[in-house]
């Protein structure tokens, strides 16, 4: 099986330097959530993997070898993003008809589910769909093609509730039927925390984590009580960060809990993904 190695990318755009020092594997078959504040260059990354931008150091590969000018590469990816490429003419319909024969096949049975599970138009010019209606068309794309890795970037841009849900129901569903790898880049962490297998957490242009997510939240966890209880049970621990509601201490450590809790004077309850990204990064994702 295949993987997409990422090794030492940097970006740097005039006097700004987005992406420092970048490296992670994307393993076949699961789903991975790169995570991270607007601006820390999480579409950068995207578009470099996906040979449309160019980082200044660094190299990407797919069986060991580059994917840059690399067609063979690119036609098993497929990046999601808010950048259109179809002619303003085109109808919905024609370009599933293109994407078919630029990629070789396309899934056109799970394509009719998609198009009547959304309602989408598909003798709409493309040109003339709503944002959300934009985003479904791109969704529906992205699950229909033969690839083996799908880039998803802000993946639900204009998306309702009831439509988010069914994109996150529908992504699970085809993965379960025809596993492949999806990267879904998000700023909406709690949206993603069910769905995502393996986490990487991008901030100040590096990666924080870079971890199996049920592993990484299984040493995530809120300690609370007295302060002095609290000091003297975090000792040892990485303490992410401390709050104090009154008397009562708050602190967001990571690491391996004792086996028996049972007779500790503190409270301790697991961080959610949302709560260990923002300690993470310092502020809330949006």
């Amino acid at each position: 099986m295949s993987e997409v190695v990422v090794k030492h990318i940097q970006k740097k755009y005039r006097k700004h330097q987005v992406l420092q020092d970048i490296s992670f594997t994307l393993e076949p078959g699961k789903i991975y959530g790169l995570l991270g504040r607007n601006g820390v260059g999480k579409s950068t990354l995207l578009r470099i993997i996906n040979n449309r931008a160019f980082a200044n150091n660094g190299e990407i590969t797919l069986d060991g070898r580059s994917v840059v000018d690399n067609e063979a590469a690119q036609r098993r990816f497929y990046l999601m993003s808010d950048t259109d490429f179809y002619p303003s003419s085109m109808k919905v319909r024609q370009a599933f008809q293109w994407l078919s024969k630029f990629y070789g096949t396309f899934d056109w049975r799970y394509n009719e589910h998609l198009v009547k599970v959304f309602d989408l138009d598909v003798n709409q010019k493309i040109a003339k769909l709503s944002t959300g209606y934009l985003t479904i068309f791109k969704l529906i794309n992205a699950l229909c093609l033969p690839v083996e890795f799908i880039f998803l970037d802000e993946p639900v841009l204009g998306l309702d509730a009831n439509n988010r849900e069914l994109f996150y129901s529908e992504l699970l569903s085809t993965y379960e039927e025809r596993p492949r790898t999806f990267v879904i880049a998000t700023h909406l962490i709690e949206e993603v925390a069910n769905i995502v297998e393996h986490v990487l957490i991008v901030d100040k242009g590096v990666i924080k984590k870079d971890c199996d997510a049920t592993v990484l939240l299984n040493q995530a966890h809120v300690i609370s009580g007295p302060q002095a209880a609290v000091e003297e049970f975090v000792a040892g621990y990485q303490v992410l960060q401390r709050k104090h509601l009154g008397e009562i201490e708050m602190a967001y450590v990571l690491g391996e809990l004792p086996r028996d809790t049972r007779t500790s004077s503190v409270a301790i309850q697991q961080m959610s993904l949302q709560e260990l990204f923002i300690c993470l990064t310092g502020k809330v994702g949006d």
